[in-house]
């Protein structure tokens, strides 16, 4: 489907993680999806990003739906799951390699680390491009002896195909507003990873193509992912798919300032229902932006 091509009605979608518990600050953005479809009489999806072969676990999937169910959370149609498309990531992959855009990487995390001459960009420390210049005939070595490696993208090559580029984008709280053009600048993000063995496909890749195959028409997702889209818009123009609007809503924070995450073990959903929450209020004070006490928003 083209960009000039996108469907009538609003399309949102919900897409975590099966990697621990629901917190409060993902209620507060499935809600905001949900509500943003439903006022406009529109679609709400969930999609249930379960790739990460190391981290993601049945038990979560199942914990996920029961969380949303109990905060009535309502999603349109089919969960989709994303261990369910794996052929069609790897499709794009094979797209992308023989557009001459995807090269293998032998370093790990710690050699990025550890590189004097790795800038710094929006997600961290930049690839410095150490296996960008490696010939065919090393890369084809170094994969036969089973050496492990990621796919990454050359992202001036791939920036240089492209052209200028831009995404729309609508303020936080989203109203009657139209939308504004914010300039893609995927180069601050470097040679991003599209694939590892561990994961078929990367969060860039798989969301990118997981919002066009289903039709999604407006991404509300976190601040922490706006340097994100630069990359997703750039994907979207190599692989001609369309590009939705996107609203980045602030972070919850805790008491000590640091956003929500799984891994801090910040308050799970499922402890609040154990403690005797009632979900209708919950809901309504996270539509109200009021939160629990130690939780407020990021400062801007």
């Amino acid at each position: 489907m083209t960009q000039s091509a996108q469907p009538q009605h609003m399309v949102t979608r919900f897409a975590p993680s099966p990697t621990g518990r629901l917190h409060v600050g993902h209620a507060w953005s499935a809600l905001l999806a949900m509500d943003l479809a439903r006022a406009r009489g529109g679609y709400f999806l969930l999609r249930i990003e379960d790739i990460d072969g190391t981290r993601s676990r049945p038990e979560h999937v199942a914990g996920i739906i029961e969380d949303l169910r109990w905060l009535g959370v309502a999603w349109d149609g089919d969960i989709v799951f994303q261990s369910a498309r794996l052929d069609r990531y790897q499709a794009a992959l094979e797209r992308l390699e023989a557009m001459g855009l995807l090269y293998p990487c032998f370093c790990t995390r710690a050699d990025i680390a550890a590189s004097a001459t790795a800038p710094h960009g929006p997600e961290g420390p930049v690839y410095p491009g150490t296996c960008r210049g490696l010939d065919d005939a090393e890369r084809a070595r170094r994969i036969a002896l089973g050496e492990p490696h990621a796919w990454r993208i050359d992202m001036a090559r791939a920036a240089a195909r492209a052209g200028p580029l831009h995404w729309r984008a609508l303020p936080f709280p989203p109203g009657e507003e139209a939308a504004s053009c914010i300039s893609a600048e995927p180069l601050a993000a470097g040679d991003v990873v599209l694939a590892r063995k561990d994961a078929p496909a990367s969060y860039h890749l798989s969301c990118t193509l997981d919002d066009a195959a289903m039709d999604v028409t407006h991404v509300l997702r976190g601040d922490d992912l706006r340097s994100a889209t630069d990359i997703h818009r750039l994907i979207q123009a190599l692989l001609d798919l369309p590009s939705p609007i996107y609203v980045h809503h602030p972070l919850l924070v805790g008491p000590d300032g640091r956003r929500l995450a799984k891994r801090d073990g910040s308050i799970a959903l499922a402890d609040l229902r154990a403690g005797g929450m009632d979900p209708r209020r919950l809901a309504d004070d996270l539509r109200h932006a009021r939160f629990p006490i130690g939780i407020s928003l990021a400062s801007a």
